[in-house]
């Protein structure tokens, strides 16, 4: 399929009834295309190499922490970043702690460097407090660039910090926790319970 055809039938794979794909069949017909990606480029052949090693091993098997460390192993990282929200500190301390066993854990909290709200016009959670300090995903994400991060961990971020931080980060990244105020970090939970699901308006306004 040609550019032009996948611009004028964008795919929408979440719609489809069969996954033929999971048969081995080429629906899009970039297969070609794809497999060059993986070629080509040896650092995202790498990653990919060890995300199927991992996959492979212990699907079904580990937590996500535990399949974090083997994917670390695997890639052969020595320095894990971790960006954490400054309301998961307490996690984060927890996470720390299992990673220091292995490797070197470069932790950058959300808050890092102070900076308040107000020297960039955003909106405050609080308009009351006079100095409200503006979350820094940009910054956690240059810290651990220069850091030399070979891997970096997201632990709740919030939505759109976690989008920038990704941008900007160096090192392949990859979630831990999403955060989920409303349903205890479980963004799933919207998806299984018809009581919140109900109250999800994709119409509504950010406001």
């Amino acid at each position: 399929m040609s550019d032009d055809a996948i611009h004028a039938d964008p795919p929408r794979c979440a719609r489809c009834e069969h996954r033929q794909c999971y048969a081995g069949e080429d629906c899009f017909g970039t297969a070609g295309d794809h497999r060059d990606l993986y070629r080509t480029d040896a650092a995202l052949s790498r990653l990919h190499e060890a995300a199927t090693a991992i996959e492979a091993r212990h699907y079904g098997k580990a937590p996500r922490l535990q399949e974090i460390i083997y994917f670390a192993r695997e890639m052969g990282a020595e320095k894990i970043g971790l960006a954490f929200c400054i309301g998961l500190a307490a996690e984060a301390k927890i996470i720390d702690e299992i990673l220091a066993e292995a490797f070197d854990v470069i932790s950058v909290c959300c808050k890092a460097c102070g900076i308040p709200k107000k020297d960039y016009g955003l909106e405050q959670l609080r308009p009351e407090k006079p100095n409200e300090v503006m979350c820094n995903p940009a910054g956690q994400a240059d810290l651990m660039n220069r850091a030399g991060c070979d891997l970096n961990v997201v632990c709740g971020l919030c939505v759109g910090h976690d989008a920038i931080f990704s941008k900007v980060s160096e090192a392949p990244v990859t979630t831990l926790i999403a955060k989920d105020r409303v349903l205890a970090h479980n963004p799933a939970g919207a998806l299984y319970c018809r009581y919140v699901r109900r109250k999800i308006d994709a119409g509504a306004g950010a406001s």
